[in-house]
C-alpha cells in the first residue's frame, strides 16, 4: 500500500520529462513491444532489437518509453531486461486479455489513466493535465505554463525548458485531433476527445482542453480510475469527497477532463451496480463511501466491464 504522506508534489519530484524520442503511440506499438518483451525480456537492448521490433532505433527506445508509461511493462530483477506487468498480463495477452489489440476505445482511456499514476514519467503530461487551467493556449503558452509550473517544485527545477516543449509538442500529436483527410500515421489517442482546436479563435494553431461529455468513456472504467485514485493518495480512508475526484492533482476528473457534474453522474450510475458502494451529501459536501477496500472495488469495476463484454 502506498505511504500514507505522500503527495502529488513529493512523487513530481522523482520523476522525469518524457522519452518518448519525439514519436507519439502509434497503433501496434503496445501490442508488439509487449508480445516482443514477452518471448524476449532483453529485446530492447539486445543488438538487433531493430530487427525484432521492425522499426528504427530511435523507434525502439520509444515503444519501451510507452509501454512502461503505461505499466504494460515493467523492470525485471535481470540488468536490461523487462517483464510483462500484471496489468499488462490482463489487458494484452493474446489468449486470456481484455483487449489483446486494444480494438475497444475504453482501453485507450484505461492507458491515458495510468500516466498518473505514481512513480510518474513522463511529468510534463501530470503538470499539463493536473495544474494547467488555461482556458486557451498555444503550444509556445503551454510549453511556459507548464515550465513556471515546475519552477516552483524544486526538484523539478533542473528539467530544461526545451524538454517541456519536446513533451508539449508531443501531448498535442497525442490528443488533438488531425483533420486532413491524408494522414499517414494518426494516433489513437485523439479519439479521446481531450484536447481540440479553439475553433472559436481566429488563431489556427490554439487548442483547448475539452470538459465536454466523453461517451466513449464507460462509468466502470472512470470509476475504477476513482477508486484506484483513492488507493494511491489516501489509503486507509473509506471515502472520497467529489471535490477531490473532480480537481485533486492526479484526479480523475484531471486526468479525463470532466466536469464536477458529471463525474457526480457517473459516480451514481456505478453506486447502483456495485456493492457496498454509495454517494451520500452531509453539510453540503458530496462524497463516495465504500465498505470494501479501493483495491478490490477497482478490480471488480474493471472485471464487470470486460467481463461483460465476453
Amino acid at each position: 500500500m502506498t505511504n500514507k504522506t505522500m503527495t502529488a508534489e513529493q512523487e513530481l519530484i522523482k520523476g522525469s520529462a518524457g522519452r518518448h524520442e519525439t514519436f507519439t503511440p502509434r497503433y501496434g506499438w503496445l501490442k508488439k513491444g509487449y508480445d516482443r518483451c514477452l518471448a524476449n525480456p532483453h529485446v530492447f537492448n539486445d543488438e538487433n532489437a531493430i530487427e525484432q521490433l521492425g522499426v528504427g532505433k530511435n523507434m525502439v527506445r520509444s515503444i519501451r518509453f510507452w509501454c512502461l508509461l503505461f505499466r504494460l511493462l515493467e523492470n525485471d530483477e535481470n540488468p536490461g531486461c523487462l517483464r510483462p506487468s500484471d496489468f499488462g498480463k490482463q489487458l494484452l495477452d493474446t489468449e486470456s486479455g481484455w483487449d489483446p489489440y486494444l480494438e475497444d476505445p475504453t482501453s485507450l482511456w484505461l492507458l491515458h489513466w495510468q500516466i498518473f499514476r505514481a512513480p510518474f514519467m513522463a511529468v510534463t503530461w501530470n503538470l499539463a493535465f493536473s495544474y494547467i487551467m488555461l482556458q486557451t493556449f498555444t503550444a509556445r503558452e503551454l510549453t511556459n505554463a507548464v515550465d513556471a509550473k515546475a519552477r516552483e517544485i524544486e526538484g523539478l527545477r533542473n528539467i530544461a525548458k526545451s524538454s517541456f516543449e519536446k513533451d508539449v509538442s508531443c501531448i498535442l500529436r497525442m490528443y488533438v485531433p488531425d483533420n486532413r483527410e491524408q494522414v499517414e500515421i494518426r494516433c489513437p489517442f485523439t479519439d479521446l476527445g481531450l484536447i481540440m482546436p479553439a475553433i472559436e479563435s481566429p488563431e489556427k494553431d490554439r487548442y483547448r482542453y475539452s470538459s465536454a461529455p466523453k461517451p466513449n468513456l464507460p462509468d466502470l472504467v472512470f470509476m475504477a480510475a476513482v477508486f484506484d485514485y483513492a488507493s494511491q493518495w489516501y489509503p486507509g480512508q473509506n471515502s472520497l469527497p467529489l471535490s477531490h475526484i473532480t480537481f485533486g492533482p492526479m484526479s480523475p476528473g484531471m486526468a479525463f477532463r470532466l466536469s464536477e457534474s458529471e463525474c457526480g453522474q457517473r459516480i451514481e450510475s456505478v453506486c447502483r451496480q456495485i456493492h457496498g458502494v454509495t454517494f451520500t451529501e452531509t453539510n453540503g459536501i458530496r462524497q463516495v463511501q465504500f465498505v470494501r477496500t479501493p483495491d478490490e472495488l477497482n478490480k471488480e469495476c474493471l472485471g464487470k466491464y470486460y467481463g461483460g463484454k465476453r
